[in-house]
């Protein structure tokens, strides 16, 4: 038995392939999916998503956004996403080190923008401890 998976941003389809598991990081914790999942819609966080095929696993970062299972189909709509190999260390560093400092000048920002530096630093950081976890 295998599992479905698409993973879709805004702009792009990021990610689509028949897999054995997943691991979904969601705002209550992690969670693995495998075939014959109960029906599920819960919402992901930022985190490690994590991509079981035979004898490898891939992992791609993600930040906000919804995860539906239904069958053996599961389907990640998420506010950004990334595979692990497209990641450039430097540009990511630069984006967090700019929102970092927009959020450290900030007087008084509005709560919306806020919340996207917020989940922008997320993020980056997300994405620079995948890069750097085989160091």
């Amino acid at each position: 038995m295998s599992l479905t998976l698409e993973i879709v941003t805004p702009e792009a389809k990021v990610y689509t392939d028949t897999i054995d598991s997943v691991v979904i990081p969601t705002v209550e914790g992690e969670i693995g999916i495998l075939p014959g999942h109960i029906p599920l819609l819960t919402q992901v966080a930022s985190g490690e998503l994590r991509v079981a095929k035979g004898a490898e696993t891939q992992f791609l970062a993600v930040s906000g956004g919804f995860a539906q299972i239904e069958g053996d189909s599961v389907r990640v709509l998420a506010e950004n996403a990334i595979t692990e190999e497209k990641i450039d260390e430097n540009a990511v560093e630069a984006a967090m080190k700019r929102a970092e400092q927009q959020l450290a000048e900030a007087k008084a920002l509005d709560p919306q923008e806020l919340e996207h530096l917020q989940n922008l630093v997320r993020y980056s950081g997300v994405q620079l401890a995948l890069k750097r976890r085989k160091r």
